[in-house]
């Protein structure tokens, strides 16, 4: 009877001492659990990042292929590309090429045993300016021929075998000029020359010389007599006739005679 008071004080320090050891942690500050948070990319967010970065990977698969494509089939080296070179003195191209587009250099030459040929579906335009850009020089080539917009020097001309050669200034005049001399012979064949108007053959200091074994002059006037001295009756079947130079250099003939009748049929010297 005397030990349930013990027992009972017992039990209240071990209520008090939970009490008191329960106060203690609640008034200390409480850790919660850490939430996980994952890092990276998923599901369709990462397909379609797999999706791109395959796609680019093919992309520079193709690109790279093209590119060594075009390198082999240009002929890319380290002097040039296909039939151009570059050389210390320039460019050098080898070969048949096209421009499409105006060409601009200083000097064009082949090599010394193959001509230089230029081709073009219409006309070959060459020209030439000064540092103005003003135009001073033109050659154009077509079906008729070359045409030339100003003035030309060359050291010989000369056309195509078995074909002719022509000269010719449709609306202009056409003017030949040398220092020492011009030169100008048919080795083969015929040298003709026309004109519209008048031909002249002029010679400051010097003569005109026509050397040849027969010269002919068409289409001369026959002098008429003065009326001083009326014509004989012979004179109308005359088949000979004498040549003969009016004081301005025109030419007539008149009817041959024991002597000259030039003065005697110079009246067609004043028409002229």
């Amino acid at each position: 009877m005397e030990r349930a008071p013990s027992l009972d004080i017992e039990e209240l320090k071990m209520t008090r001492e939970q009490y008191i050891l329960a106060t203690q942690q609640n008034n200390l500050p409480r850790t919660e659990n850490p939430q996980l948070y994952q890092v990276g990319i998923y599901g369709w967010r990462k397909r379609c990042l797999y999706f791109f970065v395959l796609l680019l990977l093919v992309t520079m698969i193709v690109n790279l292929a093209m590119t060594i494509w075009i390198l082999k089939v240009m002929n890319f080296t380290v002097d040039g590309m296909g039939n151009l070179r570059v050389t210390k003195k320039g460019i050098r191209l080898e070969g048949i090429s096209e421009f499409l587009l105006p060409l601009y250099v200083k000097e064009i030459h082949s090599r010394k045993d193959s001509p230089l040929v230029l081709q073009s579906d219409r006309n070959v335009t060459v020209n030439a300016r000064n540092h103005m850009g003003q135009l001073t020089g033109q050659l154009t080539v077509g079906t008729e021929g070359a045409v030339f917009e100003h003035s030309v020097e060359t050291p010989h001309i000369r056309a195509e075998p078995s074909q002719d050669l022509k000269l010719e200034s449709p609306t202009r005049s056409l003017i030949m000029e040398a220092p020492k001399g011009i030169q100008v012979s048919a080795a083969a064949g015929d040298l003709k020359a026309t004109c519209r108007k008048e031909l002249h053959l002029q010679s400051t200091e010097g003569e005109i010389f026509l050397n040849a074994d027969s010269i002919r002059l068409g289409n001369l006037p026959v002098g008429s007599f003065s009326s001083s001295s009326p014509p004989s009756s012979s004179a109308t079947r005359q088949t000979i006739y004498e040549l003969c130079v009016c004081p301005n250099g025109k030419l007539y003939l008149s009817p041959a005679g024991a002597g000259s009748t030039c003065q005697s049929s110079s009246n067609i010297c004043l028409w002229s």
